[in-house]
């Protein structure tokens, strides 16, 4: 069992700890592998006696990045100069900052009514065993908000032999069980991640793993089919392209895909270059093949992969897959899920519970409020950590 908030005093220049368990407000930030932009969420938390944790979301935005900020972002995850860098880094702490004032205003909360933002960063290059590394200076955040900030939360898992990854297995087992099921929450976000949650929200047999691609390989090569699109709108480009089953069935043998959990990856393998190849191989099995073609397969590598992750790894009698993340939003993607995980049911997050673009903004702000209260917030039987830690450092606002 993780442990429950600590009621250790801690000087946020708000509250004490204890009086932040019973109810605090926190802004989560959360910019992805898609880099599509930056979600956040104004959430309040409070800590039940049962151990679980009750949160009502209070507003939910979404940023979309200017095309100029998606290209430095995407260039950075390849090579900058040192300088761009430095530049970069602070950049995007302002437009995380930009994110965080929208949502607290439109969510009609008083800034001074926030405990904390909770920021993700956006990751640049993430390896598990040996380092991570996030940016978005939360010294920015701080000084544009006057909030306290806290940020970083994936070093401290990886420097206690974690994956650093997937980290919202704690917010999917707190917030998301089912009262008598077993439940997948998979994630469709850049990279795919899925979280298997106990009945009851039970954290024993809590488990999680990355699953492999997300959206980072159909966002690519739809841009490829149509450079006017960020991503396959409404499965649009997907619907009239032919899957080609031996690169399928090829790609499917990357060593990845076999790896034992918990594991983790991200663009490091799965880049722009993995999606090239994977359009080479298509036009090499199709003779007469369009950049609508390499969309479908890369769907059916997708979907292939996270039931491949499923018969493989995960032996629970799961009841239903709970997808979010802009995968969720796909048509063909939703409808080949459904049928490579049958009998289990695949529904979207959002029918069951709010928008599912807040989820993962939502679980950085508990995790962002659990480091106030001094309380772990990873789940060592998902990442591999050596046991619970505190995530995440504060930078007082």
């Amino acid at each position: 069992m993780i442990p429950r908030a600590s009621t250790d005093p801690v000087p946020t220049g708000h509250r004490t700890a204890d009086e932040a368990a019973r109810g605090a407000i926190v802004v989560g930030l959360m910019s992805g592998t898609s880099l599509d932009g930056v979600s956040s969420a104004v959430v309040r938390l409070a800590a039940q006696p049962d151990g679980r944790i009750a949160h009502e979301v209070l507003g939910i935005g979404n940023t979309p990045y200017p095309e100029a900020a998606r290209e430095r972002l995407q260039r950075a995850m390849h090579a900058a100069t040192p300088q761009e860098y430095c530049r970069l880094h602070a950049d995007l702490g302002g437009w995380l900052a930009d994110a965080a004032a929208a949502v607290i205003a439109e969510s009609g909360v008083a800034r001074g009514d926030v405990w904390a933002v909770a920021s993700h960063g956006q990751t640049i290059w993430h390896e598990p065993g040996h380092s991570t590394w996030q940016i978005g200076d939360p010294s920015v955040i701080a000084e544009r908000l006057g909030l306290t900030v806290v940020s970083d939360f994936r070093s401290r898992d990886v420097a206690a032999g974690g994956q650093g990854a997937p980290l919202v297995s704690l917010a999917d087992a707190l917030l998301y069980a089912h009262d008598t099921q077993w439940r997948a929450m998979q994630n469709l976000g850049g990279i795919g991640n899925v979280t298997i949650v106990p009945p009851g929200g039970a954290f024993e047999g809590v488990r999680a793993l990355d699953t492999g691609p997300g959206v980072v390989l159909i966002d690519a090569l739809a841009r490829r089919a149509d450079p006017s699109v960020s991503f396959d709108v409404d499965g649009h480009i997907a619907a009239r392209g032919r899957v080609a089953p031996g690169v399928v069935a090829a790609r499917l043998r990357e060593p990845y895909f076999r790896a034992e959990p918990p594991k983790s990856t991200g663009r490091e393998l799965f880049s722009l270059e993995y999606a090239r190849g994977l359009a080479a191989d298509v036009d090499a099995e199709i003779p007469d093949a369009t950049p609508a073609d390499a969309v479908r397969t890369a769907v059916e590598l997708t979907a292939a992969s996270v039931a491949d992750a499923y018969d493989r790894f995960l032996p629970e009698p799961i009841g239903d897959v709970v997808i979010s993340g802009g995968g969720a939003r796909h048509p063909v993607l939703r409808e080949r899920l459904a049928a490579l995980l049958a009998p289990r049911r695949v529904v979207r997050f959002d029918e069951l519970f709010y928008d599912g673009e807040a989820k993962e903004a939502v679980a950085f702000a508990l995790m962002g409020w659990r480091h106030l209260c001094g309380a772990p917030a990873n789940v060592p039987s998902a990442t591999g950590a050596r046991g619970p830690r505190i995530l995440g450092s504060r930078t007082p606002g």
